[in-house]
């Protein structure tokens, strides 16, 4: 069977999918259960108007890109952008999807740093979009998702490619979601696209960026939050208003 063009929708189903499901981990701070099953996942992303993480976002967008002919292969990473990968367990979900061009990386719920394009699976391919440049790079038998960010070079994570079974995602999301030393137990991390640019959140910090400007703010209370996810997010969320975030000692 001939292999479906990148042309052909993947990188438009990519940029429609982050477009309008936004990245965030809030049900992990109000201690909710992470379901990756189909129904779970079409409840809260699409029929609630919620956001995710990588677990939720790539097993919604594997199950689209199926139903319309294409075949992605899931795989699980190891994300380095604060840990050396010899201490950073297997945490992050994305996938690959055979097109007739070659193969390519697509990754939605990778937050800040989530390429919002596919990413050639070629060693130093540059993928270019508004204000980030993106691309793989072969170290042995691991590649690694590289992004420069105005002057910055970082390392996002390190994956061997190799196709997972449905248990290894369920292993992460339970880690993801429930242990004490995970960052999406500990501190708030949305980011969300919009016709004009992004919002990305780090706990109090908010950063909005219009083309070329980026306005940086901080959130005054709980109350300024849920006025940035109705705003910002295209959800409210009354229950953030008790929200208990390990990491912002100012709001207890």
């Amino acid at each position: 069977m001939t292999k479906p063009s990148i042309d052909l929708g993947a990188a438009g189903m990519l940029h429609a999918h982050m477009s309008r499901i936004p990245s965030e981990n809030l049900d992990v701070l109000l201690h909710r259960p992470v379901r990756l099953d189909f129904d779970g996942l079409q409840e809260k992303l699409v029929r609630a108007r919620r956001g995710g993480y990588c677990f939720e976002h790539a097993t919604l967008f594997a199950a689209a890109l199926e139903q319309v002919g294409f075949a992605p292969v899931r795989h699980t990473a190891r994300v380095v952008l604060l840990a050396p990968r010899t201490a950073s367990p297997r945490t992050h979900m994305f996938l690959t999807v055979p097109l007739a061009e070659g193969t390519f990386v697509v990754d939605p719920g990778f937050g800040a740093h989530a390429p919002n394009v596919p990413v050639a699976v070629e060693d130093r391919a540059l993928c270019l979009t508004d204000d980030e440049t993106h691309w793989l790079e072969r170290n042995g038998r691991y590649w690694v998702l590289r992004v420069r960010t105005d002057d910055k070079i970082v390392d996002a994570w390190v994956s061997t490619l190799e196709e997972e079974n449905p248990v290894d995602f369920e292993m992460g999301n339970h880690f993801t979601s429930t242990h004490p030393n995970s960052p999406f137990v500990n501190r708030i991390l949305m980011r969300a696209l919009n016709a004009g640019g992004r919002v990305t959140v780090m706990n109090r910090d908010v950063t909005i960026q219009r083309g070329n400007r980026a306005d940086s703010s901080v959130l005054a209370d709980r109350a300024a939050l849920r006025a940035l996810l109705v705003e910002h997010f295209g959800f409210d969320l009354p229950e953030v208003e008790q929200l208990r975030v390990p990491s912002i000692v100012e709001w207890e």
